[in-house]
């Protein structure tokens, strides 16, 4: 999760260039183990944009080493918040 949440604040971050910090963590879907040796992919997408908030989805891919494909592993919904230089909640700037 912690890798989850790093993804989606890089992305809330490129997609806004503001200071961004995580408010909630809607929903984590553990669909497939991700065993030891297991290539992952992390993907975050904005998938929300509000007044001062916007939501990110991270998929966590999993891939064999000598096979073909990806599988998708984990999906998350992440909540952040724009801040102001007084760490106040500013309008997100799309």
């Amino acid at each position: 999760m912690h890798m989850m949440d790093e993804v989606a604040f890089i992305t809330a971050t490129r997609f806004s260039r503001q200071r961004m910090v995580t408010v909630s963590t809607d929903r984590i879907d553990f669909k497939r183990p991700i065993p030891a040796g297991t290539f992952v992919e992390l993907v975050g997408k904005v998938i929300h944009v509000g007044n001062t908030s916007l939501k990110v989805a991270v998929e966590i891919y999993i891939e064999q080493m000598y096979a073909e494909g990806r599988e998708l592993a984990i999906h998350g919904d992440f909540t952040f918040v724009a801040l102001d230089e007084n760490k106040k909640p500013t309008a997100v700037i799309k």
